[in-house]
């Protein structure tokens, strides 16, 4: 389960048999989680997180989508 950031209590990372998926990072924080796909950024799914956390998490996947989409890329050989 790679990690490809640790950002104010956020932890994005994806899970290494998530190959046949198309490319997004899963986001803890606590018992919070939330799934984020990538191209386009876009909010899968998501428990326990408020507002405001969900729109700090896009903030910080579109800020951050080049690395994520080319460490995806690169773990998964794409």
């Amino acid at each position: 389960m790679p990690t490809l950031l640790l950002v104010e209590g956020f932890r994005f990372h994806f899970f290494s048999n998530e190959r046949q998926e198309p490319p997004h990072v899963h986001v803890a924080k606590g018992d919070a989680i939330a799934k984020v796909w990538l191209l386009p950024v876009d909010l899968a799914f998501s428990e326990g997180f408020n507002p405001a956390e969900l729109r700090r998490i896009r903030e910080l996947t579109f800020e951050h989508q080049a690395d994520f989409q080319a460490r995806w890329n690169e773990f998964f050989s794409r």
